[in-house]
């Protein structure tokens, strides 16, 4: 048997109250030329093992011990058996047109395409269109990239895929800033097709958001070059060849800020902020 096209990977930890949702989605697809790869985080909670090994047909149950979000999403990429891969959370879901239109922005694109990504739609305890772009230089500040993205397993294979050890959130922007500063671009898809579910229990509410300022500096330690005044100047130039030295400099200021003031001040008015601008829909 050929290969797919698009290997879908759907990281599970305790969440098979969603598969049949995301499952639905799948199902739902115009676009059939792809397979499904569950990997099974170790989970715990027998209501999720159950509907785990119950599971039949084409789609692939990979079991292993927890090894967090980004531990599961390198599982699927390595047992991928595509060129394409679509990280999808178990909780969320995408629109019946998603592969379809980002698998075709691929064809005769150059091999610096690296990911294809869509608008996201809200659900949950917030809703509306949150538009996504790709910017390298803005990327450093703001993830602005949505973590379900259509990827080359080449591009993974080339960055060294996730970072293991951000178990506390965050994984997908680090690995995007990653992506960008190899000489990967993305291609922008306008259209809100990736359905993101926010909840006050999920990893972005409970964890990621109220932790922010703690794992930006921990991604700036890691890039340190990347964020010095020169590696700045640089990816500025790069990002906007006509000038606009004010948005640079409102950039430097953020970034003094955010290295002056400790991470828990910092933290909480973000988080604060975040919450009000999802409230009235600036996003």
């Amino acid at each position: 048997m050929s290969a797919p096209t698009v290997s879908v990977i759907i990281p599970c930890f305790n969440g098979g109250r969603f598969l049949d949702g995301v499952l639905a989605g799948l199902a739902a697809q115009t676009f059939r030329d792809f397979e499904i790869l569950i990997v099974d985080d170790g989970s715990t909670e027998p209501e999720t093992r159950a509907k785990l090994a119950a599971l039949q047909g084409s789609i692939r149950v990979i079991h292993q011990k927890n090894r967090g979000l980004s531990g599961a999403r390198n599982t699927g990429f390595r047992e991928a058996g595509a060129d394409l891969v679509l990280p999808l959370d178990c909780d969320d879901n995408i629109e019946p047109t998603l592969l379809a239109e980002t698998v075709a922005r691929f064809r005769g694109a150059p091999e610096t395409v690296g990911f294809v990504f869509t608008h996201m739609r809200l659900t949950g305890e917030f809703s509306g269109v949150m538009p996504r772009h790709f910017n390298y230089f803005e990327q450093l500040f703001y993830n602005r990239l949505p973590y379900c993205m259509l990827i080359r397993k080449s591009a993974w294979v080339a960055v060294g895929g996730y970072d293991e050890s951000m178990r506390d959130g965050y994984e997908d922007w680090e690995f995007n800033i990653r992506l960008a500063t190899a000489g990967f671009r993305g291609i922008e898809v306008a259209k809100p097709l990736f359905v993101y579910r926010i909840s006050s229990g999920g990893m972005l509410m409970s964890s990621s958001a109220r932790m922010h300022a703690t794992l930006w500096r921990r991604i700036r330690k890691k890039y340190q070059d990347l964020y010095s005044l020169r590696g700045l100047r640089e990816v500025f130039h790069q990002s906007y060849p006509g000038g606009g030295i004010g948005r640079f400099v409102l950039a430097a200021l953020m970034l003094g800020l955010a290295n002056a003031l400790p991470d828990a001040i910092v933290n909480q008015v973000l988080f604060y902020l975040l919450r009000v601008r999802w409230r009235l829909r600036r996003f």
